[in-house]
């Protein structure tokens, strides 16, 4: 080979080995891509979370009804569905179910939307609600009470807390 040549050839691959090194930016965004920047997905997750929030507290005072999922009354697991559910999310009935779904989340790290779950009866998780932010939490907490706002910390709840689920926003829609 040429010195020319060899050295044409040295250029060409630094170029394509270059372009293959990370730059520490955000990934290139190609037309018609469907995939938000992060950012983007911060803040529609933002959006998300904020929405469910302000749907459960709207149903605050709504009367406890064992196996209940509609504005007449709610059990635990029933206002969940509910919520998620008016939000393009279906979750599974029941509480049991419930835990099996989306990622486990640290008691330190509960965001706004995230499911907090409880041991209240026997040794398995047996109730549920949404946090509002990393220190409280909405539910349906039992037949003599309504749908309210309770402390994570509190005395009752804080012994009796099992974890937290972080359920996933449905993805946007396109058009």
């Amino acid at each position: 080979m040429t010195g020319r040549a060899s050295g044409l050839l040295v250029l060409s691959l630094s170029v394509v080995l270059a372009g293959c090194g990370s730059h520490g930016g955000p990934p290139p965004r190609f037309p018609g891509s469907t995939l938000p920047a992060p950012d983007a997905r911060r803040e529609y997750r933002a959006r998300f979370t904020s929405a469910l929030v302000q749907t459960a507290l709207a149903l605050q005072g709504t009367p406890y009804r064992f196996g209940g999922k509609s504005e007449e009354g709610f059990d635990c697991s029933g206002l969940i569905g509910f919520v998620f559910a008016q939000h393009g999310v279906q979750l599974p009935a029941g509480v049991r179910a419930q835990w099996t779904v989306g990622d486990r989340v640290g008691r330190d790290r509960i965001e706004p939307g995230d499911l907090v779950f409880f041991v209240t009866t026997g040794r398995t998780v047996s109730h549920v609600g949404i946090a509002i932010d990393g220190e409280s939490f909405i539910h349906a907490p039992n037949s003599n009470a309504v749908v309210r706002v309770e402390r994570l910390d509190d005395l009752y709840w804080g012994a009796r807390f099992a974890g937290a689920r972080r359920i996933a926003a449905p993805a946007p829609a396109t058009g």
